[in-house]
């Protein structure tokens, strides 16, 4: 019986990549399942698949008009998934992220590692199950490492990453800093995004203390090239919490050449930012030097804040 595998709603790299090298595994090891994705590629994804010529996963809204089981990639959260996610059976997970508000009724394949990158999960099941990675393939799987490490410089980094980044490379034949480095680039090209765009791109929501948090990251290379456009951004984010419910939005903006993110804060409470990170907002920003990942620079120190 067919199934579908993606990652989560506003999709990057990894998210896309992993969908797609998951796919492949599984049909290679007998099972039938498609790649499909919960949004359209954003513009360093766009260039991934170009540079490979690779077609982009068909979207999909819901999967019961179409399956009874799925396969989750890059993510577990409810609130993160498809939306009639509580309406189908989960057969498996590979994941890199924390657990959280996730239940299945029976019994699945889950895999789940501390590295910094799902694709760096997958590659370890293809080498496990002794399955060739095309050279495509390789490429694609290496974009999303580069990515999601920010070219090994986000502290998520592990041995594991680079590992399975440089062999990757090898398969691709493709030289991992300069192709790291273009691709990161090509993700930075804001000017023609509108503000809703950047704020939707790269966003994720979290349950804390009762609050809806929802936490996006734009990556730069001019912190003031982004921060030029506060008023419409802060426009935008006050129109989109209003219409979807956050009661506290982070917009991240990193600058990926010196590892720093600046913080607009929206909403509330915001003293729970100023705890997390034991700063002072001046006119709802912060700067936060050597932070660049959410899920374990900002995510969890957020938490801890809520929970004290």
């Amino acid at each position: 019986m067919k199934e579908l595998v993606f990652g989560h709603k506003n999709p990057d790299t990894d998210a896309i990549v992993a969908a797609k090298a998951y796919a492949f595994l599984q049909n290679a090891l007998g099972n039938e399942v498609e790649a499909v994705a919960l949004g359209t590629p954003n513009e360093e994804t766009k260039f991934v698949l170009e540079h490979f010529e690779e077609p982009a996963p068909r979207v999909i809204e819901k999967a019961t008009p179409e399956v009874e089981a799925v396969m989750l990639v890059d993510h577990n959260e409810e609130q993160q998934s498809v939306a009639d996610i509580a309406d189908v059976t989960v057969t498996h997970v590979v994941d890199h992220h924390r657990i959280a508000n996730f239940a299945t009724a029976a019994p699945l394949y889950y895999h789940a590692e501390p590295v910094g990158c799902t694709s760096t999960i997958i590659y370890g099941e293809f080498v496990q199950n002794n399955v060739e990675i095309p050279a495509k393939l390789a490429g694609l799987m290496l974009s999303a490492i580069v990515s999601d490490t920010l070219l090994f410089k986000s502290p998520t980094t592990t041995a594991k990453d680079e590992a399975a980044a440089k062999a990757l490379a090898k398969i691709a034949n493709v030289d991992l800093e300069a192709y790291g480095l273009e691709m990161l680039k090509a993700g930075t090209n804001l000017a023609s995004k509108t503000e809703e765009e950047l704020i939707t791109a790269d966003a994720k929501s979290f349950d804390m203390g009762g609050k809806t948090v929802r936490v996006d990251q734009v990556n730069t290379v001019d912190l003031d090239e982004v921060f030029a456009r506060e008023a419409a951004l802060r426009a935008a984010i006050e129109k989109q919490s209003a219409t979807e419910g956050y009661d506290l939005f982070l917009l991240m903006v990193t600058n990926i050449l010196d590892s720093n993110t600046r913080l607009l804060v929206v909403g509330e409470p915001k003293e729970m930012v100023e705890k997390a990170f034991e700063k002072e907002l001046v006119a709802d920003k912060v700067d936060l030097p050597g932070v660049v990942s959410r899920k374990k620079q900002i995510v969890p120190q957020l938490e801890a804040a809520f929970n004290a």
